[in-house]
C-alpha cells in the first residue's frame, strides 16, 4: 500500500500544492489530474524521492519511505518525461542494461518479446538514436513489461504514441493491475483501465 499524507511543495515563493493525501492499494490505479503548471510532475517526483519532502509523509508497506528507501526503490518503476535511454545502444541492450542495474538478469528472448509486444519488431537491434520519438518511447515503456516492481509511477505514458501503441500500453498496465500491482499516472488522454481506479484532482 502507498499512502501519501498532507504533502506540500513550493517553488520559490509559489506554493504548487498543499494537503495532498491519498491511498493506493494492490490492484488499484490512480489518475492524477490538474491544470498545466499545478505540479503534477513535481508530485510524482516527490513520491519517487527525487525531490525532498517539505511537509507530510509518504508510506510504503506501512513504513515511511525515508525510513526504508531501499525497500521502496526496489518496488518502484518510474517513467518520467526523460526516457533515460542510451542512444548508442539498441533497444535490446537498453532493456538488458536497465535490468542489470536493478540486479536482474534479462534474457535476449524476453527482451525481444517485450519489444515486440510494444510494436518494435525488426527495430530491436538498431541504435536508439535512429528511432523515431514514438519508437523511443515504446522502447522505454517496454521496461514495464519485464519489470518486477509492484508500484508503477508514470508521467504521461501515452504521449507520442499512436492508437495501436496506446492500446498495447493499456494492455500492459491492465495485466499489471490483474497481478495486484499498483499504478499512479498522469495523462492528458482519457484513462480507461481495468480494475478499481479513480481520479485525484491536484489544485494549488
Amino acid at each position: 500500500m502507498l499512502t501519501a499524507s498532507n504533502l506540500s511543495l513550493s517553488r520559490g515563493d509559489r506554493r504548487l500544492f498543499s494537503g495532498v493525501s491519498f491511498t493506493l492499494e494492490s490492484g488499484q490505479w490512480l489518475h492524477l489530474e490538474g491544470d498545466n503548471g499545478v505540479g503534477k510532475t513535481s508530485l510524482l517526483r516527490l513520491l519517487c524521492g527525487l525531490i525532498s519532502l517539505e511537509e507530510g509523509e509518504i508510506r510504503w508497506k506501512g513504513q515511511t519511505t525515508v525510513q526504508t528507501p531501499e525497500v521502496f526503490r526496489a518496488d518502484l518503476a518510474y517513467l518520467g518525461h526523460q526516457l533515460a535511454l542510451k542512444q548508442d545502444l539498441s533497444p535490446i541492450e537498453n532493456l538488458r542494461a536497465d535490468a542489470a542495474v536493478s540486479g536482474r538478469e534479462l534474457s535476449v528472448k524476453d527482451a525481444m518479446a517485450a519489444l515486440a509486444q510494444m510494436g518494435l519488431r525488426s527495430r530491436e537491434h538498431l541504435p536508439v538514436r535512429v528511432l523515431s520519438q514514438g519508437q523511443q518511447r515504446r522502447t522505454a515503456l517496454s521496461r514495464l513489461i519485464v519489470s518486477t516492481a509492484a508500484l508503477w509511477i508514470l508521467d504521461e505514458p501515452f504521449v507520442a504514441l499512436d492508437a495501436a501503441a496506446q492500446n498495447a500500453l493499456a494492455g500492459v498496465i491492465n495485466a499489471h493491475l490483474s497481478r495486484q500491482g499498483m499504478v499512479l499516472l498522469t495523462s492528458h488522454q482519457a484513462v480507461s483501465l481495468a480494475g478499481p481506479g479513480r481520479s485525484y484532482k491536484l489544485t494549488a
